[in-house]
């Protein structure tokens, strides 16, 4: 009995204006082969090309645009088809890029572009159905990158350290503290409000300060309601994460706020960055440290 031959697709779609330019661009620099607007009744025959290659095209990234209701029932069909191949193993993930309509409208009126649902209408009104038209779509995806605040370096940077493999895709985690203030982070898959904890705004000498100074992490960690929320959640995600890796993710978020992502958040996303490091890949974000400096959290 012959070894399956090991294939990884990502398909790269989203919404209009949302960066998946950036992020072919991306995977193309990560070694991926690339292939733009594929026809989705195509990818089964791309598969079969792909078993052929001999392990030169084990890495593919296949973006899939807007064409419309029937286009995206094909891909439907195609991933079924694909996904039940049973002489290959294969690995494939949905990367869904979105951005809030506003930014989108923005950038269409930066670009001066038309939106490809609204030739001669508003850009809102193509956004506001394409939505509708990728719902289902987005409800499949494995993940889903919000680039309303990215530069699209950011998210390259981003893609890079998500996709970037050796030989085979390490289990991690990434680690995201937020301000619910500036909104939850839409890409992560596990969110913890930690808006009860004593807050160090509080203290006038530590207001100006973050969780990435010691005086404000030892205030933060020395509450006993602290110490109490760091066991139980300790104890849940050591139950949890290896879960996930045994269902075969390959990188869980974790989102872990505060009212302005300054203080408490910071600091606890360093501690169970800390606290897992020797038994994962961690990353560690502050994704809203930088905002607000004067109000804090």
């Amino acid at each position: 009995m012959t070894n399956k031959e090991e294939i990884q697709i990502v398909i790269i779609t989203g919404m209009s204006g949302a960066g998946k330019t950036v992020a072919v661009q991306s995977f193309e620099d990560l070694g991926y082969f690339c292939v733009d607007n594929l026809p989705p009744a195509l990818i089964p025959k791309f598969v079969d090309l792909l078993k052929g290659s001999n392990g030169t095209m084990n890495k593919v990234a296949l973006v899939i645009d807007l064409r419309g209701k029937a286009f995206f029932d094909h891909l439907f069909e195609a991933i079924d088809i694909i996904s039940n191949t049973t002489n290959i193993q294969l690995e494939m993930q949905i990367l869904f890029l979105d951005a809030k309509d506003a930014k989108l409208v923005q950038r269409y009126k930066e670009t001066r572009r038309s939106h490809p649902l609204a030739k001669n209408g508003l850009p809102l009104e193509g956004i506001k159905k394409e939505r509708e038209l990728l719902e289902e779509l987005k409800g499949r995806a494995q993940q889903i990158i919000d680039t309303t605040e990215m530069k699209p370096i950011q998210l390259r940077e981003r893609i890079i350290q998500r996709f970037k493999t050796t030989d085979r895709h390490p289990f991690s985690i990434n680690l995201m503290s937020f301000g619910f203030k500036y909104g939850i982070p839409i890409d992560a898959d596990l969110v913890f409000d930690v808006r009860f904890l004593p807050n160090p705004h509080y203290v006038d000498h530590l207001r100006p300060k973050t969780g990435l100074n010691e005086e404000v992490s030892s205030y933060v960690l020395k509450w006993s309601e602290t110490q109490t929320f760091i066991e139980k959640l300790r104890d849940l995600l050591t139950y949890m994460l290896p879960q996930y890796k045994r269902e075969g993710k390959s990188q869980v978020v974790i989102g872990i706020g505060c009212t302005g992502g300054k203080h408490r958040s910071v600091t606890l996303a360093e501690y169970f960055g800390e606290a897992f490091s020797s038994e994962y890949v961690m990353h560690v974000s502050h994704r809203d440290i930088e905002k607000g400096k004067e109000k804090s959290t």
